[in-house]
């Protein structure tokens, strides 16, 4: 019985290997991109605890952010890999990340729709950005295209766009003038270079800035008329100390908020027409493997 164990074992993790190498253009993911700035990228329990004022994260994570088999991630350098927090980690690789609400969000709609599929987040968000950084022909912007069709090559569909930033914007009166012609631009923009005129943008109000205009950003947010944007509203989930990013808490119920309007928001999330080719990453497939050995020892 050992040795035939030991056959099948080593039968799949050959198999498994083959797929962690081969062409992603054969798999199905629904695409979720995530950009915006600080509170996308995540700062829940990022903290200044040491003498120098060096920020850490505590490494907590909750339930609903841990590692789920169905949920992906596009790292730095476009590669799918298993999605786990920090998943901005290298991304916003100059700042502290720590909690977000991409993987909440993602949990949430998979817990909420166990029939939805796998999950790929496309992270984008970088720190401390302002809204004229976003505009096409900017770094920022093409980054994200460049990103998003990256992940749309490999074999996914793009599902919507989880959207957090405004806090920069609210120092400056100009870019309060500004900051709606702006969105709207970035929007339309975004829509007609990744050929997804229909693209689903769920935008979250602010629930903080860093600045005085923080009320005339919310209202600019609130105000964007445009088809197949969804507004989530942030005001009143709980903030760190710094009265800026919101806490892990306030992360897990935003993806929770955000998961809901997404599904409510999608008239048929099921692709129920035909079903897509299963995924199965190595990990999967190694993690099945030695249940399937204790089991039968």
């Amino acid at each position: 019985m050992g040795y035939m164990l030991s056959l099948i074992l080593l039968a799949l993790l050959a198999h498994a290997t083959s797929i962690s190498c081969q062409n992603v253009l054969e798999q199905r993911l629904n695409i979720i991109i995530l950009a915006g700035q600080s509170n996308m990228a995540g700062r829940g329990g990022v903290a200044n605890h040491s003498v120098r004022g060096i920020p850490t994260w505590d490494g907590d994570v909750p339930p609903q952010c841990q590692p789920n088999p169905w949920i992906f991630k596009l790292s730095a350098d476009m590669a799918w890999v298993e999605a786990r927090e920090p998943i901005h980690a290298d991304i916003d690789a100059k700042k502290t990340n720590g909690i977000g609400p991409g993987m909440a969000f993602a949990n949430a709609v998979l817990s909420k729709d166990p029939n939805f599929g796998l999950v790929g987040l496309v992270p984008c968000a970088i720190g401390g950005t302002n809204l004229s950084q976003w505009q096409k022909g900017g770094f920022l912007y093409e980054q994200l295209v460049k990103r998003a069709q990256m992940a749309l090559r490999s074999g996914g569909a793009y599902k919507a766009m989880l959207w957090y930033q405004g806090e920069t914007d609210t120092i400056y009166k100009q870019d309060v003038e500004l900051y709606q012609g702006r969105l709207k631009r970035f929007f339309n923009d975004l829509r007609s270079d990744l050929q997804a005129p229909r693209l689903p943008i769920f935008q979250v109000v602010l629930a903080s800035g860093q600045g005085r205009y923080t009320e005339e950003v919310r209202e600019a947010q609130l105000k964007i008329e445009l088809p197949n944007v969804e507004n989530v509203d942030a005001k009143g989930l709980p903030l760190e100390p710094d009265g800026l990013h919101l806490t892990t808490p306030a992360q897990v119920r935003l993806g929770d908020m955000l998961a809901h309007a997404f599904l409510h928001f999608q008239p048929n999330p099921l692709n129920t027409n035909h079903s897509p080719p299963i995924f199965v990453p190595y990990f999967f497939i190694i993690a099945q493997v030695f249940w399937m050995v204790i089991s039968f020892s």
